[in-house]
């Protein structure tokens, strides 16, 4: 029973994170994303990256993370999602401030829906 409540919740993040991937892609003229189906890929793939390279970068990162008082957490959103940009074909990143605006979008929308990509 356990089992099938987290994917479940998996399941929920990726619709709910596909729509805000699509909401963002309106309110950003720096990124581009091709279809439906794309955003919802793309919101699989960035909780795939947030399980697994993400932690490795925030480890890594550390000692900076600690001198910015956390900001730099927002320059490895933004890497998180140039990964995301270089796997997922239909989805175009127009450079490191969009992707940094993507990602405080995303952050945003997803905060209003209470989702969160990380957990």
């Amino acid at each position: 029973m356990e089992q099938s409540i987290k994917s479940t919740s998996i399941l929920t993040k990726i619709i709910v994170g596909g729509i805000s991937v699509l909401i963002a892609d309106l309110l950003l003229s720096g990124t581009q994303v091709d279809s439906w189906v794309t955003g919802f890929i793309l919101a699989g793939v960035i909780i795939l990256i947030n399980f697994t390279i993400k932690p490795i970068l925030i480890i890594l990162t550390l000692p900076v993370t600690l001198l910015t008082f956390g900001l730099f957490l927002l320059v490895i959103n933004a890497a998180v999602v140039l990964i995301a940009a270089y796997f997922i074909p239909g989805f175009t990143v127009d450079g490191f401030w969009w992707a940094l605006g993507f990602a405080i979008v995303l952050s945003i929308i997803n905060g209003i829906f209470g989702i969160s990509f990380n957990s």
